[in-house]
This record gives structure tokens, C-alpha cells and sequence, in this order.
């Protein structure tokens, strides 16, 4: 296969686990198109995807290393893309750069400063099952993503920004849009740029005037006092990745896994019967359904050989997570199958290396508060469809359920 034959990825992300299976009959790493007509190349296993990570010689950074970043603005089809790559945060910047920045936010999410957070968790899981019940209370469907998997962690991740409530929805449907990969038209690119440039400048202006005990205060406080460390452009686009991976992500994790074990009630009848952990139903769903399927762009310092393949200087990588979770080479026959009882710890859902994810402590603690919460307030919940019934969200980045409407009781 050459680069002239690229396989284009389905926008709508409809069925990522097959789409990672044909893209693996091809080869270890498969040129493709994203949304686009993106030329980008796609690891299919979990060792081709570790490797390339971990390889010095991959970069974050478009402004340095992409050699088609010139050119994008010739492309107005290419405009989705750059909220992902074209913005200054630690998501896209490259050695001394990522390390100034993310150094500014790492420590709030230490694993100290979570466990802090777990009261208030607690209290939110509680006060969501309330209203899950009451919503439900008549046998009639209830919306677990939009009652519990949703709320909890944007209530949590609006606290600790500080994200006043006049904020709070506009916020989330700027993530939603960023997320939504389905429409690559210019229209789309214009209207994700104009929530950006609307609430995030509004939340700035909020705390500058209303200061308080919150992360977007902090970093205001950091660029006010040193702008050396963070300037306007990087507050903006630091506080739309860490507020945008602080909630989205924990939203289909816990909605997926809701959905694996409602699928399989010989899994949930073991994790309940305490022979498996809630930890390891966290720890395999992020494996084999993980929040963040694949993500843009990563590229190429130089000419990198890998499973014989050369990625030529200057080409874009996509990181699939997706792929390496359900890799059979590292996973075994089964590794698509949803087995909370396999111990396979290793995952890479929340990245590896200088990248890894920050939240991802929080992210866990809020699984693990939710997720017996709501199995233990409800014993007898069942999907309100089939399985095959649901819907992917329309995206080929996030993985993870439209809705996940369930009956509380027979």
C-alpha cells in the first residue's frame, strides 16, 4: 500500500473497533485521511503506538514540525483541526515549552489534591442519584449520560476552575462542538472559534474582576505576575484543554462503563460479589473502550523507521489508543472482549510519557465514586434498548455513547 492509497477515517466515528480491525489487516502503521482530507498515519498495535510516543524524534509541535502547517489556510476544509493542533497549550508544544506549561498545572491535580476533592464528589454522586431516581421512578427510560455521567464531572471541573453557573452550559457546548468531527466545513471551524473566543474570554473576565480559590485564578495570577511563564494566548488555550479533557473524558468513561456492564451481568455479578474491583472495571474499560479513541496530531523530526515502515520528517500521526487497546498481539484472542477479571493495567487511555494526562487521578476517583454509587442505589437497572441500538457521538476523537438510556427497575 502507498500514501496514495490512503484509507479515510469515518468522521462519525460509527464503528471505531471495526474501522481499528481493517486499518490492522492493512498493516502496523496505515496512511489515512481524517476529517478533510487530512493525510496523517495511524499505528494499529500497541507496541508500534508505544514506540512512537516514547521516540524522542516525535513532536507535538505543528509550528516546528509538520510540513504541511503552512499550507492549512489553503485548506478551509483543514479548519476543524486547528483548535487541536493550532492553539498554544501544553497539548501542542515540545520539550522546554511543554515542560514550562505544564508545569503551571500539574500540581492541581496531584493525587493529594484529589483525594481532597473526593468529599465533594461524594456529594454531587448523591445528589445526582437523587434526581436519577426521581427521573426514573415511574419504570419510565432515564438518561444515565445526561442525569449522572454528564453533570458530575462538569459540576467538578466548573468548581475547580471556578466557572460561574451562567458559564456552565455555554461551556459545554463548546466542548461538544470542538469533540463533534462530523462536519469539517468552514461554518463549523468559524462557529468552534467563536464559542472559544466567547466564553473563555467571559470566564477570564470573570475571575480577573472575581477572584477566588479556583486553577483559572491561579493562572491568571501567574500571567499577571510573570508573563514570562504564561501569556493571554496561553491562559486562553490552557484553561480550553484542561476544563475540555477534564470533563469529556470522564463522561464516557463512566458511560462506558455503564454500557459494558449492563451488557454482561456475569461481569457486574462478579464486581458486586466483590471477587472483581471497581478499580479493574475502571482499568478495562479504559482499555477496551477508552474515552479518547484517537487523538490529533503528532509528527515526525525526522525520517522514523518503525515495524518497517518509514514515517517520512515532517508527516502527521494520529495517536490511537483505541487500536492499542484492543491490540491481539499485546491482548491476546480476546482482546476486544470486556473481561474487568484480565488485570491488563497497561493501558495507554490517559497517555504515557511527558503528555500524560494530568486529570487523570480526578477522573478515577470520580469512576470510582460513581460507578458502585449508582449500581448499588440501583440493583436491578437494565439497558432500556438493545446494545446495538446505541450511538456513537459523531466523532472519530471521542469514544463514547449519545445517550445510555436504562430502566431503573424491572
Amino acid at each position: 500500500m502507498t500514501v496514495t492509497d490512503r484509507i479515510a477515517l469515518d468522521p462519525l466515528g460509527t464503528d471505531i473497533p471495526g474501522e481499528i480491525e481493517r486499518l490492522r489487516s492493512i498493516g502496523p502503521i496505515v496512511p489515512v485521511e481524517l476529517p478533510g482530507s487530512i493525510p496523517a498515519w495511524a499505528p494499529t498495535g500497541y507496541d508500534t503506538l508505544k514506540e512512537l510516543i516514547l521516540d524522542p524524534r516525535v513532536s507535538k509541535d505543528p509550528r516546528l514540525h509538520w510540513k504541511l502547517w503552512p499550507e492549512i489556510d489553503e485548506h478551509p476544509s483543514w479548519g476543524w483541526i486547528l483548535v487541536w493542533v493550532g492553539v498554544i497549550n501544553m497539548l501542542n508544544t515540545y520539550g522546554v515549552d511543554h515542560a514550562r506549561l505544564r508545569k503551571l498545572v500539574a500540581p492541581s491535580f496531584t493525587q493529594r489534591r484529589t483525594e481532597a476533592m473526593r468529599p465533594r464528589v461524594e456529594a454531587i454522586t448523591a445528589e445526582l442519584l437523587d434526581t436519577l431516581a426521581e427521573a426514573g421512578a415511574d419504570g419510565e427510560p432515564v438518561d444515565v449520560r445526561a442525569l449522572l455521567g454528564y453533570p458530575l464531572p462538569m459540576r467538578m471541573i466548573c468548581e475547580l476552575f471556578g466557572v460561574p453557573d451562567e458559564l456552565t452550559a455555554d461551556t459545554g457546548r463548546m466542548i461538544a462542538a470542538i469533540m463533534d468531527t462530523s462536519d469539517p466545513t468552514p461554518a463549523h471551524a468559524q462557529s468552534v472559534q467563536r464559542q472559544i473566543g466567547t466564553v473563555l474570554p467571559a470566564l477570564i473576565a470573570h475571575r480577573t474582576e472575581h477572584p477566588g480559590d479556583d486553577l483559572t485564578t491561579e493562572l491568571i495570577r501567574v500571567r499577571d505576575e510573570d508573563g514570562d511563564r504564561l501569556d493571554d494566548e496561553e491562559l486562553l488555550y490552557t484553561l480550553l484543554l484542561v476544563i475540555g479533557a477534564g470533563f469529556e473524558t470522564t463522561v464516557n468513561l463512566i458511560c462506558n462503563a455503564v454500557v459494558a456492564l449492563l451488557r454482561q451481568p456475569e461481569q457486574l455479578a462478579a464486581v458486586r460479589s466483590g471477587k472483581v474491583g471497581w478499580d479493574a472495571v475502571v482499568e478495562e474499560t479504559l482499555r477496551v473502550h477508552p474515552s479518547i479513541a484517537s487523538l490529533p496530531l503528532r509528527y515526525a523530526v525526522e525520517d522514523i523507521t518503525v515495524d518497517g515502515v518509514t514515517i517520512p520528517a515532517g508527516d502527521a500521526i494520529i495517536t490511537t489508543y483505541a487500536a492499542a487497546g484492543l491490540d491481539p498481539a499485546h491482548y491476546g484472542p480476546d482482546a476486544a472482549v470486556f473481561d474487568a477479571a484480565r488485570g491488563a493495567d497497561d493501558h495507554m487511555a490517559f497517555g504515557i510519557g511527558v503528555h500524560r494526562c494530568v486529570g487523570a487521578p480526578l477522573a478515577r476517583v470520580e469512576a470510582l465514586t460513581a460507578l458502585p454509587a449508582f449500581f448499588d442505589r440501583f440493583p436491578d437497572v437494565r439497558l432500556a434498548v438493545d446494545a446495538d441500538e446505541l450511538r456513537q457521538v459523531p466523532s472519530f476523537i471521542a469514544f463514547g455513547w449519545q445517550e445510555v438510556p436504562v430502566r431503573l427497575r424491572p
